[in-house]
């Protein structure tokens, strides 16, 4: 059943991106005067299609739903009726065919804008900036953070929540700099405190950046509040109260860090140490294998304690007046499109490691964690990855939209289009270099799977 819903939340997410993908190459080439011949969701055999509208364009969705095309008239890849030469595409100014080509990614980007849009005006619960745990011997206790603080702004911009904190820090982190936080502390003061990102390298990337520092966000505490008699974690002599200190060699500062040990560890014979009043105490269990959907995990049979209300004080329905959120949509897609940008750079350059790629098994995997999550969420991931496939298309990759533009750009500046013979072999470039990154993303996928 899950397996079910994640590949029908999968299909969504492709149907709704890759439609208003192609449909911004239509709309444009219509209002151009450009004639349409094709406007095919998929690729290879068509499963259906119809006809419609004065060209009798016909519109297909076809047998391989990983992406789609709309096929003008051109003399490039049929005759032209001489009374239609006006309306094939090859006939059109560079700047018209640079319109049809960018509408695209454009019309990708604007879908994000509209879906924060209307997120922003229903009102979105954001978890607010409150610090959980900082280990002691982490940069962050170092710089002077602790338990409780609320992080206010990031280098002078105002954060009211975590995923903005998230955003801020990632931003100046791949660039290596230094990032000063205006914190209010448990006493209501507004202090600062500065880190410094310089020293970071690839695998300090790969993973959470802000945890890696000692940052995280206020959640469950590792507090012991149910115990099962018949499980393993009594069978070991945990008792209620116990604070979870680690597991293994796993540092352990919020309930989720001991979840995911556990869940890791089936049949393997932990070292797990508490704290019990004063002292510390290490015992050793081994938790038990279950089947879960599927899926062999570990269980020692406990529950955390949890404060509700002050759980529910975590969280701030974030909601703005239709202006507000139009301008809040439009920067928050402008953030992430430059943030992507700046990741595919860095992946170019070496300072990042491309294991931040993705590709379609990710994204059907949390595609599927987000339908399940609720509708708001999936909208939210719909709008990241819309952008992502905008920002993607845009990259000066011959096949790709971005390759176009780099053709006609050049265009422009000779005066005349670029010779056949080197058309011809960008497109070879580009197919090889396209295949590697799918590849490439295949294999990051296949790991990560792996990895659980």
């Amino acid at each position: 059943m899950q397996l079910l819903q994640t590949l029908l939340a999968f299909g969504v997410v492709l149907g709704i991106l890759i439609t208003f993908h192609e449909f911004g190459h239509y709309w444009v080439a219509r209002r151009c005067g450009i004639k349409v011949l094709r406007f095919s969701i998929g690729f290879g055999k068509p499963l259906w299609s119809t006809r419609r509208g004065a060209d009798q364009t016909e519109w297909v969705i076809a047998a391989l739903p990983l992406g789609g095309y709309v096929k003008m008239l051109d003399e490039r890849e049929a005759p032209v009726e001489a009374h239609e030469l006006h309306r094939a595409f090859n006939r059109q100014s560079v700047l018209k065919r640079m319109l049809v080509v960018v509408a695209g990614p454009v019309a990708n980007l604007l879908l994000a804008v509209v879906l924060f849009w209307a997120l922003f005006m229903v009102g979105v619960p954001e978890v607010k900036p409150v610090l959980g745990d900082v280990p002691f011997n982490s940069p962050a206790a170092s710089a002077g953070f602790h338990a409780g603080d609320t992080i206010r702004a990031v280098n002078g911009e105002p954060t009211s929540t975590w995923q903005e904190v998230r955003l801020a820090v990632m931003e100046q982190a791949v660039e290596g700099r230094q990032v000063v936080f205006e914190v209010r502390n448990a006493a209501h003061e507004r202090v600062r405190r500065t880190l410094d990102f310089a020293g970071l390298g690839k695998a300090d990337l790969d993973s959470d950046v802000l945890q890696g520092i000692g940052l995280s966000v206020l959640r469950h505490q590792p507090v012991l509040a149910l115990i099962d008699a018949k499980g393993e974690a009594a069978r070991a002599g945990l008792r209620k109260g116990d604070r979870l200190i680690s597991i293994g060699s796993q540092p352990i500062h919020q309930w989720e860090d001991a979840v995911k040990v556990i869940r890791q560890s089936p049949a393997t014979p932990l070292a797990v140490t508490v704290q019990r009043g004063q002292q510390q105490l290490t015992l050793s269990l081994i938790p038990e294998a279950v089947s879960e959907k599927g899926v062999v995990i570990g269980k020692i049979g406990v529950a955390p304690e949890i404060d509700r209300a002050a759980y529910q004080a975590l969280f701030e329905d974030v909601r703005y007046g239709p202006v507000d959120a139009f301008i809040q949509a439009m920067r928050k897609t402008g953030n992430n499109v430059a943030m992507s940008l700046r990741m595919f750079w860095k992946m170019l350059t070496g300072d990042v490691s491309v294991k931040n790629l993705s590709g379609p098994v990710t994204i059907a995997d949390y595609a599927g964690q987000a339908a399940r999550m609720g509708l708001n969420t999936f909208v939210e991931f719909l709008a990241w990855v819309s952008i992502s496939l905008g920002v993607l298309n845009l990259l000066p990759v011959p096949l790709l939209d971005g390759g176009h533009l780099m053709y006609y750009t050049a265009e422009l500046v000779r005066g005349r289009p670029m010779p056949d013979r080197v058309v011809e072999a960008g497109q070879h470039i580009g197919m090889a270099l396209l295949l590697c990154l799918m590849l490439l993303a295949f294999y990051n996928d296949i790991n990560r799977l792996l990895a659980g």
